[in-house]
């Protein structure tokens, strides 16, 4: 096997990057550790990798996330140490939202930064992603009493390019309501899309390592947003730029693909008088049943779930008829939130929980009319891009 995969935290995009590179690279093979306690794993994960990976001859690529302290594990094993050293940034320890400042462990953006000074690519899934991360590195590094290291993000950024999370969707008309296939039927997202030339297909010639490890990797500039290709099916894909861009509000209806003549987005309104769906969600609406609404993220403090279940809990007040799936992976420290407002929005519930099946959990995004993220930030956001292909009348970025 010459290509080495390492994953500290296999779950979640984690865990769907392996798998997707295990089933279209050949000659690799992967080590990895389940998704629990996410700080022990970026803590310790390189000494356990050390005993957990055999030494061979063979490798000549090793491949890991941010998660893993990779300057630990090429100290620990020079053998790896000599292998090219491709690092994926999944998210970045600079910019993760923090209840308070004063939680944020220094100790975890530390070790991302030396991983990249030992590693030979950086690659992050957004443009966002970079940028944050290498301008906040300065900033960080003055948090360091005395001795502070200089011009790091000069020595980092030559070796970075963005990558855009590669993803695989499945045929989900199948899972069609009748209301959506009657809408739907001649039409899909592919052909909604405004820029179909930026979608990322699996008749491209590459995949992520491979294009990677080449010699003369692609004719982008280190530190730029030029676009790299990897294997996935076709799906438009309007990739997020920088934090100024992504900031521009004139900027923010290329979030939800439509015609171009269509001049307005669809909008949610909660508190007015339609009964939750404005008129402008394509008369996908039904006001004689509820308003199916899904909120599919990780049970974290980061995706802001406060502010969604605040927002549910006012539609309740005001007598509205909706009905509300929360799923999406919960781990070993759920905020208090979820039991909260599972108790005060029972009757309004639809589902609540994580779905492990795919089947059932694109079944449940079919047969939604609205799909919201209140993510406080989001540094490629795979979920909501999954849900583009599901007949969901209006998509909401809580901003």
């Amino acid at each position: 096997m010459s290509i080495l995969l390492i994953e500290a935290f296999y779950g979640g995009s984690h865990k769907q990057l392996i798998d997707l590179l295990q089933r279209n690279v050949e000659d690799c093979v992967a080590y990895t550790l389940p998704a629990k306690k996410w700080h022990w794993r970026a803590r310790t994960a390189a000494i356990y990798f050390m005993q957990a990976v055999p030494v061979s001859g063979s490798y000549r690529v090793l491949f890991t996330s941010s998660v893993l302290n990779l300057a630990e594990l090429a100290a620990l094993r020079p053998d790896l140490a000599t292998l090219k050293k491709i690092l994926y940034f999944h998210e970045n320890q600079l910019v993760y939202p923090v209840r308070k400042n004063q939680e944020r462990d220094f100790q975890y953006g530390y070790n991302q930064v030396l991983s990249c000074l030992v590693a030979d690519v950086v690659v992050f899934n957004s443009a966002f992603n970079m940028e944050s991360f290498l301008t906040t590195i300065g900033t960080f590094m003055k948090l360091i009493p005395d001795y502070r290291p200089k011009d790091l993000e000069k020595i980092i950024r030559p070796k970075c390019q963005v990558l855009y999370f590669p993803i695989n969707f499945p045929d989900v008309k199948r899972f069609f309501t009748d209301d959506k296939h009657s809408y739907f039927s001649e039409k899909t997202v592919v052909e909604e899309a405004r820029n179909p030339e930026r979608c990322l297909s699996e008749n491209e010639d590459s995949t992520l390592v491979k294009r990677l490890t080449k010699n003369s990797d692609s004719d982008q500039e280190p530190g730029s947003c030029k676009k790299i290709s990897a294997t996935c099916q076709e799906v438009p894909l309007n990739p997020p730029g920088t934090p100024q861009e992504l900031n521009r509000k004139e900027e923010s209806e290329s979030t939800v693909p439509y015609h171009e003549e269509d001049k307005e987005q669809p909008t949610f309104d909660p508190c007015g008088k339609t009964g939750g769906m404005v008129e402008k969600c394509d008369g996908l609406t039904n006001q004689q049943r509820p308003l199916r609404i899904v909120w599919p993220h990780r049970w974290e403090h980061d995706k802001d779930p406060e502010a969604f279940f605040k927002t549910l809990l006012k539609l309740k007040e005001k007598g509205l008829n909706f009905q509300v799936s929360v799923l999406g992976e919960t781990f070993s420290d759920v905020p208090d939130i979820f039991t909260e407002a599972r108790k005060d929005l029972d009757a309004c519930v639809s589902h609540w929980g994580y779905i492990s099946s795919k089947e059932e959990y694109f079944k449940a995004l079919c047969e939604a009319d609205v799909v919201v993220s209140t993510a406080k930030h989001e540094l490629f956001g795979v979920t909501m891009w999954v849900t583009l292909v599901c007949p969901c009348a209006c998509h909401i970025f809580y901003i």
